[in-house]
């Protein structure tokens, strides 16, 4: 059927490479969040074990939010591995053997390169698209990211 929700198939198409990119952001940062919780060690590992573990379960949450939101806009949500990494424009983890607060350090980037990214998504989304449902979501997104981050910086200071 045809979607018809006041928005162009040009606007829409955009719409979804954008939330396609944010998804393949999504499930990268999931990716690294869910390998440190395996893979933390030391002195805070059971405090940074159930960190990481509240991390990645709530970006699964947004992950299955964006998703959902390119198949509103009439266009497939990206998939693969492959389609991940291709689309992503964060790092994967840089090794398995970073110390807890390395670990820490490292979620804090790319929480922090989410935020920026998504503030940059929502201007587009409002500004060229004139699109405030997918704006909505795309904020709602951005106060996760913050409240992420602000809990691994606050781990991180003396």
């Amino acid at each position: 059927m045809k979607t018809q929700i006041a928005l162009k198939k040009e606007t829409r198409s955009e719409i979804a490479q954008i939330l396609n990119t944010v998804l393949a952001d999504e499930h990268v940062l999931y990716t690294k969040a869910r390998n440190y919780h395996w893979n933390v060690t030391g002195p805070q590992f059971a405090i940074l074990h159930e960190v990481f573990e509240e991390q990645y379960n709530e970006i699964k949450v947004i992950a299955d939010n964006v998703a959902e939101r390119a198949r509103m806009m009439g266009y497939p949500a990206i998939g693969t591995l492959a389609s991940f990494l291709k689309h992503t424009r964060l790092e994967e983890a840089p090794s398995n053997k970073l110390s807890a607060m390395d670990m820490v350090a490292d979620l804090l980037n790319s929480h922090e390169k989410m935020i920026r990214n998504l503030r940059a998504d929502v201007d587009a989304c409002l500004e060229e698209y004139e699109d405030e449902g997918t704006a909505d979501l795309l904020i709602e997104t951005m106060r996760a990211h913050e409240m992420a981050a602000w809990m691994l910086r606050v781990t991180l200071e003396e």
